[in-house]
């Protein structure tokens, strides 16, 4: 599947996650939003990544888009992981990886950790995809982000 690149078309999904919703990329039509492909819930980097975006509520609030965490995990494993962190962004399960598939992102049984920036028409405007993911997109990362995109 080929690998969606800025200036493409947002794969759209739907997908179950935190707080007893169904998200749908349409839904933020008019508006950006950042979606945050990560490997896995209560893992070290992960927990660090999303605490970080938790310490920095009030900057990520400014952001000017929604911050959306995707991984493979299921609702019920977010929702312990937003409780016990305390966590401000809400997680999206994508269980059988096909959202990560459409976002090129998915690397055999692992999820590459990404970030996409999606612009108010559903467009890619900014798309960094780590090999490794030993560090993670910041909340100062993710201003200069939205910031370049529209």
């Amino acid at each position: 599947m080929a690998k969606p690149n800025v200036g493409d078309m947002a794969p759209e999904f739907e997908l179950p996650g935190t707080g007893g919703r169904t998200y749908r990329l349409s839904d933020y039509r008019g508006r950006k939003v950042v979606l945050a492909f990560y490997p896995g819930d209560f893992t070290a980097v992960c927990t660090k990544q999303f605490c970080s975006y938790r310490d920095e509520g009030e900057r990520l609030d400014q952001l000017g888009a929604d911050v959306l965490g995707i991984s493979p995990q299921s609702v019920d494993s977010h929702e312990r992981f937003t409780e016990e962190k305390r966590l401000n962004v809400p997680l999206l399960a994508d269980e059988d990886k096909a959202v990560a598939k459409a976002y090129g992102v998915a690397a055999g049984p692992l999820i590459r950790r990404s970030i996409f920036v999606v612009d108010e028409e559903g467009r890619i405007g900014y798309r960094k995809v780590s090999l490794a993911g030993l560090t993670y997109e910041s909340v100062e990362d993710l201003e200069r982000a939205v910031a370049g995109v529209g």
